[in-house]
This record gives C-alpha cells, structure tokens and sequence, in this order.
C-alpha cells in the first residue's frame, strides 16, 4: 500500500503535545467550490442541528451581517438561532489587528458578541506569535446519539464578505474594499472540503486543543486586556461537552489532518515546540512528483518554499508545475503593493530558472475580463495525493499562523488512462483526479474531461487556452471572446530602490519566520 509513501508517519509529525491521529481511514469528501455552494450547505447542515448538539467553528474573519443565501440567514442569524434551540455553540475569532491597519477586529467582535447574546460562546482568540493570526477556517457538527449524521467543514472560506461567489464569478453583493482592478464586487474562486467520517474526531480535536488551551486569550500585553475587558469580551473559555465518539467510517478515504502552530512564549500546550506537518506534509509529497503538480494558491511567494518546487522540477525532467494565482494582490498603494508583488516575483523566477518550459503559472479573469481573486488553496500531485486547506504556499502559513489542511488519498483506483501516470506504481486515485479535473474544467469553461486527464495533454490544453485569450486581448477584443478564464499570469521586477525597502519588509512583515531558532539555523521545517 503506498499510503506511507505519501503521509507523515506519527515520527514525521513531531508533536508528541497533541494526541491527534497520524491519520484516519473510511472518511468521504465532498469539494464545495466557491462560497456559495458551502454557505448554501452550511445552512442545510445547521438548520438541522437539534437541542444538544455540537456546533463549532474557527475563523480568521465573520461577518455578522453575511447573507448565507440570496434572503438570508445571515451567519449570526444562523449561528444565533441554533444557540437559542439549545445546540452548543462554541467559536474561536482570531483577535485580529485594529480595524485602523484594515484588519477585522470589530466585525469579529460583534460576531461574538451577537452569538452570545443568543446563548452561545465565542473567543476572540490572541494566541498567536506577535503580528500573526489565527488562520484557521473550520466548521464542525456532531450530533450525539447520531454520529453517522456528523459532518466538518474545512479549507480556505471565511465566514465573511466578498466569500459568496459562484461559477458565474460576479462577486458578492457584500464585498470587502479591494485593489480597484477586482471593482466593486471583487470576483472570488475558493474551495471548501465537505468531511465525514472518523476525520471529523480528528477535526473536534483541533478544535478542543485550542478551546482548552490554558493560556491567556491576549498576548497583546496589558492594554488590549483591559480594552477587552472594558468591552466585555469573554475571557475565559467555558467548559465543552464529553467529545462523542468518531463516527463511523463511511467511505474510501484516508484523510491526514495537517497543522501549522508556530513555536512561541508561552508555548501552546499541545504543541509546546510548534507544528509544522503542513510543511512537513507537502515535502514528503512535492518529493514524490514525477508528472504533474496542480496547485491554486492565494500568494505562492517564500523562496525556502519555491526551493522545494525547484527541486523537484529539476530532478524529475518530465515534471510540470500548473500554479493558479489572483493576477494582481488584494490591496493597492505605493507602500502596501511592492512587499506583495517581490515575493511573487522571486518565488515564481526560482522554479522557472531550474525549468523554464515546465512552470506555467496562470490567472483567472471573469467573461467581463475583471480579475478572479484566486483565494483557493488546493494541491493535487500527480492525481493520487491532493489537499484543501487554510494554509497559503509561503513561510508565514508553514511557521507562523495557525493553519489547517487535510491531505487525502483515495483507495479507489481511478481507471482512466493514464492509470499510473507517475510510474511508481501508486496508480491514479478518484478523489484527487476529479477535483482537479472540477477545477480545471471550469477555468477552461468545458464541460468535458476530454484531453484533461493525461497530465502532458493537460497542460498543453491549458497554457494554449490561456494564450488564445491573451492574444484576443492584445489584439483588442476583435471578435468572440475564446472560451475560459485563464490567462498567461505576468510579472516584473520591481526597481531597486523600491526592493532596497521591499524585500525586508516582505520577508519581516509579510511573510515572517514562525520556527524555532534550532530549526531555523537548521532550515528544516
């Protein structure tokens, strides 16, 4: 079984702290793509929660007042109405930065607090190295008695604006303020995994590890404590109900739970040195590429990450690199702009430098050709191990946030040709190549897999759409638009005097170390 091959064994984890398994077999998934569809799941899910059952959740950003579906609920009347039927509702809000650096801190405020109003329990959860958040987006519902009905859900949706996007790409009515290129209602393309089985157990656990951890919620210092207290916010996490029993296993997969906790003073309790298995987790796997490495990534910059796909690229010379990225970053201005745009740039001129014919990084863009956000984090490699998380390919999601992902290997061979397409003899799995072949479809605006599923032909499909739609802009719009939404993703070196100030900033601000110093000295993850 190459099942090892591809997951972290319980040594490769490192973190004796946490009691979380290695990884759980007999789950099913579901990927709910865009923010529609999992809100719209999400309300069928929780409007079916009963007295006594268990609803959690943690987020980086909620909106109160995010409409779940065209009339509503909103999350907090969603959230809200469950509490008042008597399900346990417990939430952990990342803090957040003041609202004045364009942060979250109100709207997680008054999500709590309106949650609690109607009888549940919500955080706002500081435990996090200095300028780092709590990245985490996770749902999970159990229901006692009925563990068959338990579900999570899992990957990289907040519950908050701008999230509820379709196929259609038009943006939500509620948006978040963007670069002036995404407009109004900024176009959005995002993932969410749909979990059940013996997974969601390892899930309740993550969440339980943190909710019991026994170290103050603000690290902020004295004068965010005494706001917080001066604001009423609860500072103490009240005790959860006994964790149910896993449910029962209900399906193909092998599902490992992978997390970033980052080493920091005071240490978590369950993990007193830091996490790192999503770094962990994406090495042992990049290692194994032969073919092809399918990934959507919200930032895709850290040169220490890029290394990796460098790697791999040179020392397999039929392995392609297909990255999907947002064209422009989510904010503007003269200062915010280079520190986002020169990490991109080193990371992307690395992995094509060690082969340049077979790294072919792609944007996407709406049938009214305004910019898709890409905040999707998803990675396939080679059809037969794929992962949908919270974590972004950089250093901060690797060390320093706190982050979530959930690798999968499918036991079902998938009996399309190519069958084995790395030749290790792993045989392409079901889960991994639909999704991709989901994804792909979509951006090329098909709705047939023809010539999607050999990773050679693939490639070919897409870098030649991506060109078709280049040229018919550069030629200014003459005749039908060609099918798709992908484009040809450019960038430029910035000038020195913008990198003099840029590069440090990037790598101290934006994308910062969250090792410990052994690791770092060691550089290993």
């Amino acid at each position: 079984m190459p099942l090892p091959d591809w997951f972290l064994s319980a040594q490769e984890r490192d973190n004796p702290d946490s009691s979380i398994p290695t990884w759980v077999a007999g789950n099913a998934a579901e990927p709910l793509i865009h923010g529609k569809a999992y809100f719209d799941r999400l309300v069928t899910e929780v409007e079916s929660l009963q007295e006594g059952d268990h609803l959690f959740f943690t987020d980086w950003r909620g909106d109160p007042d995010e409409r779940m579906r065209d009339d509503g609920p909103t999350i907090v009347e969603l959230f809200g109405a469950a509490a008042k039927r008597g399900v346990v509702v417990k939430g952990l809000l990342w803090r957040s930065h003041v609202d004045k650096l364009a942060y979250s801190e109100e709207e997680n405020r008054n999500l709590g607090d309106e949650i609690e109003a109607a009888g549940g329990e919500v955080l706002l959860d500081q435990r996090v190295r200095r300028g780092g958040s709590h990245h985490q987006k996770l749902v999970i519902l159990r229901h006692p008695g009925q563990p068959e009905r338990d579900i999570a859900f899992a990957g990289g949706i907040d519950l908050c604006h701008s999230r509820r996007d379709d196929e259609r790409h038009l943006g939500d009515p509620q948006a978040v303020a963007m670069a002036k290129a995404y407009g109004k209602t900024p176009p959005w393309h995002d993932v969410q995994l749909a979990l059940r089985g013996p997974v969601v157990g390892a899930l309740d656990l993550t969440f339980r590890e943190r909710w019991n951890d026994p170290t103050p919620l603000d690290q902020n210092g004295p004068i965010s404590t005494v706001t917080d207290k001066l604001k009423g916010a609860d500072l103490r996490a009240d005790r959860l109900p006994e964790q149910p029993p896993d449910p029962p296993e209900c399906g193909p997969l092998a599902i490992q739970v992978l997390r970033t906790y980052p080493a920091m003073r005071p240490p978590y309790k369950f993990a007193s040195n830091g996490e790192q298995t999503i770094a962990r987790g994406y090495t042992k796997a990049i290692k194994r590429a032969r073919k092809l490495i399918y990934l959507e990534d919200q930032y895709l910059w850290s040169a220490e990450v890029a290394q990796l796909f460098a790697d791999a690229l040179t020392d397999n010379p039929e392995l392609h690199l297909i990255a999907v990225v947002p064209r422009h970053p989510d904010v503007d201005g003269r200062f915010a702009l280079p520190p986002n745009e020169v990490g991109r740039e080193q990371a992307i001129q690395l992995c094509r430098m060690a082969a340049p014919d077979r790294v072919h990084v792609l944007d996407l863009e709406n049938s009214e050709s305004t910019p898709i956000y890409v905040h999707a984090k998803v990675c396939v490699i080679d059809d037969v191990w794929c992962s949908v998380g919270s974590d972004n390919f950089n250093r901060r999601s690797w060390t320093h946030d706190s982050e979530l992902s959930n690798a999968i290997f499918d036991d079902t061979l998938d009996e399309r040709e190519p069958r084995d397409p790395a030749g290790l003899g792993d045989g392409a799995r079901r889960f991994p190549r639909d999704l991709r072949l989901a994804l792909t479809r979509e951006h090329l605006g098909r709705e047939s897999d023809e010539d999607l599923v050999d990773p050679v032909s693939v490639v070919r499909v897409m870098t030649s759409t991506a060109d078709r739609l280049k040229q018919w802009h550069d030629e200014g719009g003459k005749g039908p638009r060609p099918p798709g939404q992908i484009m040809p993703h450019e960038t430029s070196k910035l000038p020195w005097y913008q990198r003099i100030w840029a590069v440090p900033a990037y790598r101290l601000m934006y994308d910062p170390d969250g090792r410990s110093l052994s690791d770092r000295r060691a550089g290993r993850w």
